[in-house]
């Protein structure tokens, strides 16, 4: 009997750790785990726009594809993949120019928003570019974490740069443009997220104290300016004098799923919520493949931030290592609030599941963030030291 084991065919890896191209440096310097739950939520986000889409379109009559949105969708989640992979080659010196680009496109967009803005639910959020709507403050986000790491990190060097200030100006004026819209909702993610990077900075314990002590004074102040605010944080806790049609829709959604769910396209509830596809996305997933999935969606956000946030700790250079953890940051806590506000367990935000809602700014946005975030924590040369989470300096 001839013994045919010597003719198989050896496993021949995709690129060799020799290989110095691009591609090949980036493949074996990409954290290939977090880059695989990142593809993962999007293939979710694309499967779930394919069951929500025909019950999105009932209410529109001008759209009688009933698959309209989900070919969308795969256009979004192309461009926010290709988007996420292009920047993941991007070196830190290439990931502070591009922050710094797109916090101030997007800064001169908002300030135009008043004037060439659509105005949808009355806030003027977006700017019509024919078959595309964007959001710039999207994009303002991931930018202002990574602009704002850098001032930081420029402080502690002491040579005279005033990042602290420059940081706390930039990160001012955002945050107004966003209350001139009005979106509370952002001003909120985004200044939670920036105070995060000012702490993991090293500021002194004291000074956190004040800027907490500013901040709960600045929310009570935005209760009583905005009535919008009022009126979310009233329905909230008083479901019971007011019309709760939208989040009680959902809540019925994720409890007819159960453990297993109704089945692909089974969903009743998804027809009677409102923005099923964007906002509230993780309710049909619920409903349809019941508790399962919602578990499998809830811990690939839970592996991003833990992972992110341990390769981030482990870096060497400050800057990176704020902004890496910050953007890693923004995504969950982003997720978090959806489906928080799915499980009325906060009022509601009006704030896109990361890469699984539908829209072409969230997806894009998106990839921008979790681009920049692989961009920093991939393994260069000293990028990683022992000890190096340890060594904190103070701004």
């Amino acid at each position: 009997m001839t013994d045919r084991s010597h003719h198989a065919p050896a496993y021949t890896p995709a690129f060799s750790r020799n290989d110095q191209s691009l591609i090949a440096r980036w493949w074996w310097t990409i954290d290939r785990g977090l880059l695989g739950a990142a593809c993962l939520l999007i293939f979710i986000g694309v499967a779930l726009s394919f069951a929500s889409s025909p019950a999105a379109i009932n209410a529109t009559e001008a759209i009688t594809d009933p698959f309209y949105y989900s070919w969308r969708m795969m256009v979004f989640s192309g461009a926010g993949l290709v988007a996420m992979l292009v920047i993941s080659v991007f070196s830190p010196k290439g990931v502070r120019r591009l922050a710094v680009l797109a916090l101030g496109c997007s800064i001169l967009v908002m300030m135009a928003l008043p004037f060439i803005g659509d105005e949808v639910k009355g806030a003027a959020r977006w700017i019509n570019l024919g078959p595309f709507s964007l959001q710039p403050s999207e994009f303002a986000k991931p930018a202002l974490i990574v602009f704002a790491s850098w001032m930081f990190a420029e402080t502690q060097k002491g040579q005279g740069v005033p990042g602290v200030s420059i940081a706390f100006g930039v990160w001012a004026l955002t945050v107004g443009l966003l209350l001139i819209q009005p979106d509370i909702g952002q001003t909120l993610l985004i200044t939670t997220i920036f105070m995060a990077v000012f702490f993991m900075a090293g500021v002194p314990l004291k000074w956190m104290a004040g800027i907490a002590t500013v901040a709960m004074a600045g929310l009570v102040s935005l209760y009583f300016t905005f009535g919008h605010m009022r009126d979310r944080l009233s329905r909230f806790l008083s479901p019971e004098s007011t019309d709760t049609h939208q989040i009680d829709r959902a809540s019925e959604a994720i409890r007819a799923g159960g453990l297993v769910g109704r089945g692909v396209g089974e969903g009743m509830m998804k027809r009677y919520v409102p923005d099923l596809h964007t906002d509230f996305i993780y309710s049909v997933a619920a409903e349809e493949f019941g508790l399962m999935l919602s578990l499998v969606i809830i811990a690939l956000y839970g592996f991003i931030v833990l992972r992110g946030l341990g390769k981030a700790m482990r870096l060497n250079d400050p800057f990176e290592q704020t902004a890496a953890a910050g953007l890693f940051l923004l995504i969950g806590l982003q997720a978090s609030i959806n489906i928080a506000v799915n499980l009325n367990l906060i009022p509601t935000k009006g704030m896109t599941l990361p890469f699984v809602s539908y829209g072409g700014s969230s997806m894009l946005a998106m990839g921008l963030t979790m681009g920049l975030a692989l961009a920093l924590t991939r393994k260069r040369p000293g990028a990683y030291e022992p000890g190096a989470h340890l060594r904190r300096g103070v701004v």
